[in-house]
């Protein structure tokens, strides 16, 4: 891409007093449950816990000490909830019933400090590691080059069951919803690639097709738990790294069908809320979004967000909530140091002795140095 090819950057909103005020306040969902402010612990791959998918103190640790921080709701990492599914060594389950315990566990810490509960629920599909789950990995479709097999019908029923088990889990663990991860080129997403999806059967195709895994996922996890227990789906709205074959108004109306599915938040992931739609360089994928979605159905995103006016434009943008990565890995006070006039947050580098005192353990410090410049 050229330089004259580049998408012009799109004007800034003004922060307007009622996002100032909007950030701090209690955000609602369908069936009764609120969190108390509007930003979020992100979903952070650590690879912190134990290789059988039991929960380690170093991963408890983390994500309480955001809870105390001021985050009103705590996504966990990717959490797997089947054994083929799993996408990285140290990786928390909620494949099996013995670990309900675990989540039990991180409830407690979560809401100790009045803070909401949200594992993300994931399938890693074709990108299994299969070295840890010693299983091939499937896919909607074959990729021989990655030695992954096509999904059969046994697999496709196998998988919506253990989606809807790992919610019943989760709603057993005393969580307070899940979040359904349709992202980042994992499973739920690959389905959902016109590329990576080359089924000519119910499950690929139309939109209609490639949706439909992820549609019936969300259908049998909600059958499975109360109407206010939160459950919500996160999505790539556009092509970015490992997101491969997903187009922007697909996204838009895969959406809205899942919220007629019974979703109560969709969480878009940006990875960087300043650029525009690749498809509509003059508009902000977060507009195009809230225009699609009903009002009551809070809009989360994340990406690059550091500051409190960058969390403020992104709320002008259309957010209804910002979900903070590595700024909270940082900063594991946020939301607190934000009500403090002049609040700077810390950026990177961070020396290993800094980001031990924030609560990250040493696979986790590891895993950041893939991040260039993290760990100083």
């Amino acid at each position: 891409m050229t330089s004259q090819s580049l998408p012009k950057p799109l004007p800034t909103p003004e922060i307007s007093d009622a996002s100032g005020e909007r950030i701090f306040s209690p955000m609602h969902f369908r069936g009764g449950r609120q969190a108390r402010n509007r930003l979020w612990l992100a979903p952070l791959t650590n690879q912190s816990s134990h290789d059988d998918g039991s929960l380690s103190e170093d991963e408890l640790s983390f994500l309480e000490a955001r809870a105390a921080g001021g985050f009103s709701v705590i996504e966990s990492c990717a959490t797997h909830v089947s054994l083929d599914g799993q996408g990285w060594s140290g990786e928390f389950g909620i494949f099996e019933d013995r670990l309900i315990a675990d989540w039990e566990r991180v409830a407690h810490a979560v809401h100790a400090h009045d803070a909401l509960l949200i594992p993300q629920i994931f399938h890693a599909g074709g990108r299994a590691n299969t070295e840890v789950s010693g299983q091939q990995a499937w896919s909607a479709s074959a990729d021989t080059e990655r030695n992954v097999r096509a999904a059969t019908e046994a697999d496709i029923a196998r998988v919506i069951n253990d989606f809807a088990r790992a919610t019943r889990r989760a709603f057993e663990a005393g969580a307070d919803g899940v979040e359904l991860h349709g992202a980042h080129g994992y499973l739920l997403c690959q389905f959902l690639s016109h590329t990576r999806n080359q089924r000519t059967d119910l499950w690929g195709g139309s939109l209609q097709g490639r949706s439909r895994l992820l549609r019936e996922v969300m259908q049998a996890c909600r059958a499975e738990v109360p109407g206010d227990f939160i459950i919500g789906v996160r999505l790539s709205p556009e092509d970015f790294g490992s997101t491969i074959g997903i187009d922007i108004d697909e996204s838009i109306q895969t959406a809205t069908w899942l919220v007629e599915d019974g979703a109560q938040f969709i969480h878009i992931s940006l990875w960087d809320v300043f650029q525009p739609s690749k498809k509509y360089p003059d508009t902000h994928p977060l507009t195009l979004f809230r225009e699609a979605l009903p009002a009551d159905i809070p809009l989360i995103t994340a990406g690059h967000i550091w500051s409190l006016d960058d969390a403020l434009v992104t709320l002008e943008r259309g957010a209804d909530a910002i979900a903070l990565g590595r700024s909270a890995i940082a900063n594991p006070d946020w939301p607190r140091q934000a009500l403090q006039p002049g609040f700077e947050p810390r950026r990177p580098p961070l020396s290993p002795e800094e980001l031990r005192a924030r609560a990250l353990g040493p696979a986790f410090i590891d895993y950041m140095r893939n991040w260039k410049g993290f760990v100083g």
